[in-house]
């Protein structure tokens, strides 16, 4: 799979509010009530992650988790990135 050129990143950006461009990777960072929360958020990530055979990079910081992603063995940001990206959103 190729890596996303800047204009199809910025397009496929302008559809996933809140996700921003930077070092090779698309990141955003979600808010929740408290550490249960943001933990079963993460928690609701692993099932779509292994099905796509895609897995983000994920920080954990009490109320917030930081997601980044990017298609490592591709060097940079892919289709399966702005895809997974998309069903991430729907699960915070």
């Amino acid at each position: 799979m190729a890596t996303l050129s800047d204009a199809e990143i910025d397009s496929a950006l302008d559809k996933l509010p809140g996700w921003a461009r930077g070092d090779g990777q698309i990141t955003k960072e979600f808010k929740f009530k408290g550490f249960p929360e943001a933990v079963g958020f993460v928690e609701r990530m692993v099932g779509p992650a292994e099905s796509a055979n895609h897995h983000p990079d994920l920080e954990i910081h009490y109320n917030r988790v930081l997601v980044a992603l990017s298609t490592h063995s591709e060097g940079g940001v892919t289709a399966n990135d702005t895809d997974l990206a998309a069903v991430i959103d729907g699960l915070a």
